[in-house]
């Protein structure tokens, strides 16, 4: 099938890659984000599937809103069968989905229709889920509520980030969404509406929302943080200033009492008081500064007996 490819951020690159070296298919132009400011010296840069796209010689189309008549236009021209999504990252208009014959296939990170929205990795390890995944589905305009294609399944680690939870589900993901390409193309795939029962909602997690409440259980602020990294960056305060948390340690015999906040710091290793157990930090980043691990920051400004984040 001839493709059109729409994703923006490095998480697309698997199943881009997969579709570029896919004997069945065709990629003959990809649409992403315009160009955006990043890094340190905030220099503008291509999205990552525009740099793939460029090295592979295959045509970019950065609209500034899917919606725009010269856009339309050229989608139009290339007269795509199909048009694969994965993290695009804005919304596709009815004139839009209506251009390739076969619809606009999504690679969403989840089990329909759990989690709908932008952020559903972080919100299964927020929530503790055991078991999330990735689906295929028809794009339709209610969000993320369209017919399912097919599904993949992956177990959530104690120790796992959305990052590396994440790069986990790009790599089976590329391969669902090929093989759901590869039946739609035959002819022998096709979707089944979603379930009423099971919704639930992922909305982005803002900088707010990361910021840890240490008077929750142990539990919870392993999840939170653990859901934040690497983005938005879970995070508290400390004399006033940000500090962004690495993936803690729940310590269920610390041996000491600590309340909500309270932080204990040792030669070896940094505690920190929460509604239950405490917990250890690892890696911390305070603001303006490279991260570093938690005993060298604490070595350096030598929190005070009973002194708390927050506080």
């Amino acid at each position: 099938m001839r493709l059109v490819f729409a994703g923006t951020p490095d998480t697309a690159l698997p199943s881009l890659r997969t579709l570029i070296d896919s004997p069945r298919h065709d990629v003959v132009a990809v649409v992403t984000r315009p160009d955006a400011q990043s890094g340190r010296g905030r220099k503008v840069h291509p999205s990552p599937v525009a740099e793939l796209a460029e090295e592979a010689g295959i045509e970019i189309l950065r609209p500034e809103k899917a919606g725009d008549p010269e856009f339309l236009d050229r989608l139009r021209a290339l007269e795509p069968d199909c048009c694969p999504v994965v993290a695009y990252g804005a919304l596709l208009p009815q004139p839009a989905l209506d251009v390739p014959r076969h619809g606009w296939i999504n690679l969403h990170f989840s089990i329909l229709p759990a989690w709908r929205g932008a952020a559903p990795v972080q919100h299964a390890i927020l929530h503790g889920d055991e078991i999330t995944g990735a689906s295929t589905f028809q794009i339709v305009k209610a969000l993320d509520a369209g017919p399912v294609y097919g599904v993949v399944t992956e177990e959530i680690r104690a120790t796992d980030t959305s990052g590396s939870l994440l790069e986990r589900l790009a790599v089976s993901g590329a391969g669902l969404l090929a093989a759901t390409l590869d039946g739609v193309a035959d002819g022998t795939l096709e979707a089944r509406p979603q379930p009423a029962d099971g919704v639930s909602v992922a909305p982005k997690i803002s900088v707010t929302d990361a910021q840890v409440d240490w008077a929750t259980p142990a539990m919870h602020v392993d999840r939170l943080i653990r859901a934040c990294a690497p983005n938005p960056g879970a995070w508290s305060e400390f004399r006033g200033q940000r500090l962004k948390l690495g993936p803690v340690r729940v310590v269920a015999d610390a041996g000491e009492r600590l309340a909500p906040g309270e932080i204990a710091a040792t030669k070896t290793r940094v505690l920190v008081g929460t509604a239950t157990e405490v917990v250890q930090l690892s890696e911390v980043q305070p603001q303006g500064k490279r991260v570093m691990g938690a005993e060298e920051w604490a070595r350096g400004v030598r929190p005070e007996g009973k002194e708390s984040f927050g506080g």
